[in-house]
This record gives C-alpha cells, structure tokens and sequence, in this order.
C-alpha cells in the first residue's frame, strides 16, 4: 500500500474529500518523523512503534570498484511490530 492508496482508502471509508484526508495524513505523518528526529519514540498502541537508533560509523567497501571508503555514524527509524499486529499477521 502506499501513501496515495492509504489516502484514497480513508476517503472513501470516511467518506471524506481527498484532500481532508491527504491533510490527516500528512499531519499525522509529520508529527511521527518530528518526534523521531527530537529522539522520542511513537508507539501505535496494536500496530507497533518507532524508535530513533544509534548506529556506530564502520569501514565498508563501495560495490562497484571494490574501494574501502568509511561510513559516518547515523541514527535510523527501527520498527517493533506490536503484539496484537504480530498475532493477527500468523494466524
């Protein structure tokens, strides 16, 4: 599913304008990235939650010539899937 798809499908549900419902989504999409970037964590109580983590710079190569460059430490989005969406998904 994407964004568009997850846009059309709360129209047609709540039987709102497209563009009411692109609005929700975004600001509900914003809101997750922001507080992901002040380092909170966003729980989803039944889907899951996001968490900024940390992750230590290290050498790699580049695929293509083979040639060692290093990689910078970053922070990443990590996803846990929640206990009721993890159930619904094997059964």
């Amino acid at each position: 599913m994407t964004k568009s798809d997850l846009i059309r499908h709360i129209s047609v549900k709540n039987e709102i304008p497209y563009p009411e419902a692109e609005k929700a989504v975004n600001a509900v999409f914003d809101t997750m990235s922001g507080a992901l970037k002040e380092g909170r964590r966003v729980e989803i109580r039944g889907f899951g939650s996001f968490a900024p983590r940390d992750y230590d710079g290290y050498m790699g190569r580049n695929p293509r010539t083979g040639e060692v460059v290093n990689v910078a430490p970053k922070k990443l989005p990590h996803f846990k899937c929640g206990k009721e969406m993890r159930e619904a998904l094997n059964a």
